[in-house]
Parts: C-alpha cells; sequence; structure tokens
C-alpha cells in the first residue's frame, strides 16, 4: 500500500530523530504529526501536529492512531501493548520492536537469525552474577535487559571483586552478563527495507564511543571494518527479514578477530547514520520515510568522498557560532535548550571531496 504526498504521517516519540524524519518527510511532501509525553519535544517545532500523551495512554493513542494514514517510532524503549492499538498502521511492527527493547530476547533472535554475539547468560540475581564471572570470565559487562541506551543500565566487572558494585550499580535488575570482546573497530550497518522486501544498504561506518555514548561516525571505514563488511551485511539482512522489518534497522557490530560480532540492533534510524543527511544520495531519514510510506527506496551510495559526523554532546554546543562560520561544516542543533552533562545537542558532518 502507498501512502500518497499529502498524507500524515505519525510518529511516536519527539526527540531529535522524530525531527529529522519529519524534516526528511516535508521534503517528500507529508505532514507530520509527532505523538510524545512531554510538554515540548523538539520534533513538534517541525511537525504539522502534536499530540501529548503518556506512551501508555490508550485512549490517546487510539485517537492519534484515528488522525495519521501510516505511523512510525523514532526510539524502541515504548510499551509493546498500547500500540497495538495503531494496528496495521505501524511501520516497522510490533515484532522488531519488542526484540530490540529485551536485550535477552534480541541475542537469542540473532543468533537464531545467523549472527555472532559474545558469550552471554541471563542473570537475574548476585549469585547468578557470580556464576557468569566463574563461566564467562573477565572483563564481563552488566546490561539491564531493558531500558539501557548511551551506556545507561550498563557496568563492567574486571575483576570478581567488582561484581558486587557492578550488581548494585545497574539496580539489581534482571540483566544479561555479556563477555568483553577484543576488537579492533566498532561500526554499524544501516539498511532501509520495504515490505516488497527490497533492500538499500548504506556504506558501513567505524564509530568511536566514549563514556558509552557516540563520540564520531566515519566513512569510509577503516581497514579492519572493510574486511567484514560484507559477511555483516548479509547478517543485518537476515535479521531485517526474520524481523519482516519495514523501514530502517541498524545492526552495530564489533570487528573481531574471527569476523563481526553483533552488539545490538535498533529498529529505527540511528545516530551513526546521521552522515547520510550529507553523505549519502537518499539519506537514512528519506529511506525510513520511502520505506514505510510504500514508495521505492532511494539510493544509499555515498555522493561524496566520505563523511565524518560528530556529535555535540553536553557543553559541546556552546562552540555552536565557530562551527557555523566553519567551511563545508553542515551543523544540526537539535533545539533542546540548555545544554546537559552526555545530552545529544546536536551534530556536525563534515564531507570529503571525490578523489
Amino acid at each position: 500500500m502507498t501512502i500518497e504526498p499529502g498524507a500524515t504521517i505519525g510518529i511516536v516519540g519527539g526527540g531529535q530523530l522524530g525531527r529529522m524524519l519529519s524534516i526528511a518527510a516535508a521534503q517528500l511532501g507529508y505532514r507530520c504529526h509527532i505523538y510524545d509525553p512531554h510538554e515540548r519535544p523538539v520534533a513538534a517545532d517541525v511537525a504539522a501536529a502534536f499530540t501529548r500523551g503518556a506512551f501508555d495512554d490508550g485512549d490517546a493513542l487510539r485517537r492519534f492512531g484515528d488522525a495519521v494514514d501510516v505511523a512510525t517510532y523514532e526510539f524502541e524503549n515504548l510499551p509493546v501493548g498500547p500500540l497495538r492499538l495503531l494496528g496495521p498502521k505501524l511501520r516497522p511492527g510490533l515484532k522488531s520492536l519488542a526484540v530490540a527493547q529485551d536485550r535477552a530476547e534480541e541475542k537469542r533472535f540473532i543468533e537464531a537469525s545467523g549472527g555472532r554475539v559474545a558469550p552471554w547468560t541471563t542473570v537475574d540475581s548476585f549469585e547468578q552474577v557470580e556464576a557468569a564471572v566463574e563461566n564467562l570470565g573477565v572483563p564481563l559487562v552488566l546490561k539491564t535487559r531493558r531500558y539501557g541506551y548511551d551506556g545507561k543500565g550498563q557496568a563492567w566487572v574486571r575483576s570478581a571483586v567488582e561484581a558486587a558494585q557492578a550488581w548494585s550499580s545497574i539496580g539489581e535488575q534482571p540483566a544479561v552478563a555479556e563477555a568483553g570482546v577484543d576488537f579492533a573497530a566498532e561500526f554499524s550497518i544501516i539498511l532501509a527495507r520495504s515490505a516488497d522486501a527490497s533492500v538499500a544498504r548504506f556504506e558501513p561506518p567505524q564509530n568511536e564511543h566514549r563514556d558509552g555514548i557516540l563520540r564520531r561516525s566515519t566513512v569510509p571505514a577503516g581497514p579492519a571494518v572493510l574486511a567484514q563488511a560484507a559477511e555483516a551485511q548479509c547478517v543485518a539482512a537476515g535479521i531485517a527479514a526474520a524481523l519482516d522489518h519495514v523501514g530502517v534497522l541498524t545492526v552495530e557490530f564489533f570487528a573481531a578477530a574471527d569476523g563481526p560480532i553483533v552488539n545490538e540492533i535498533a529498529p529505527r534510524v540511528h545516530n551513526s547514520g546521521h552522515w547520510t543527511i550529507e553523505g549519502a544520495a537518499a539519506s537514512q531519514f528519506e529511506q525510513h520515510i520511502r520505506a514505510v510510506c510504500g514508495l521505492p527506496l532511494g539510493s544509499a551510495q555515498l555522493r561524496t568522498g566520505g563523511a565524518v559526523m560528530d556529535n555535540l554532546i553536553g557543553d559541546d554546543v556552546l562552540g555552536w557560532r565557530d562551527l557555523v562560520g566553519e567551511p563545508g561544516a553542515s551543523v544540526h542543533l537539535y533545539g533542546k535548550g540548555a545544554p546537559r552533562p552526555r545530552r545529544k545537542m546536536g551534530h556536525v558532518t563534515r564531507v570529503m571531496p571525490r578523489p
């Protein structure tokens, strides 16, 4: 089913990803309607309509669903049950959402789809954490099964004596214990998949994290990533097919000595794909809109010699005047007001000419 230009796309979640999706949708002639519990979400600044409502408010979601022609979501930490009220209008479907928001289910699904993950186990008590340390060795990382992102809900155990503190620091919540991975680089595969199973794949960016937050994505990636890119692309496409995913899907990988290891999946547009706005023929945001509206996918090919995207975290954004005056720098500010530590306030992309 094709959603014609002029129709309304509902976006559940009003953060910067919803904001950039709304901008891409407007360029294709669509209106966007944001659904979010906050008083003034940044996506609402650039959308045609906004409904303020809790993510579990069934009545509000039902009215929102009646007002839109198709719906999507910009992040995965959403209650699945209430979103059933959006019915077949919701793209991607609830399977993608449910798998991605539980780390244990996610890992099982990745393995069943042909991907490899680091050795892992579930932990629900300190005794199980101790057993994981004994069986998996150290270092290992504890990750809460739900609601973890940008390094939140994670704690490293680098020696047995650190286990109790790590368990306490994640709130003694149900978690996975995952063996540390010796890797040469981190990278992501970002693809768009349409309802007819067509797939468009972007060049894999090499990613640099600090304190659990993505700081930089670079395309083209280095040799360690490029040597594993084809295999990783196949793994990501297999995951998307198994989910029957419609829209953009991101799979984060480690480039390890014996091949790519999946870290996690995100059933949505992704921070490591922001470079595509300036660096690809059709950005990840445009591709997502095309996919959920039933349009043909655009080209994901590089239109430059490469790109480097840097996140503006916290006080980094205070240098915006210098950045907007820098020749060749494309600055994206998210309109979040005063900066806060660890908060993504914007990003800047610098593209390289073709050789």
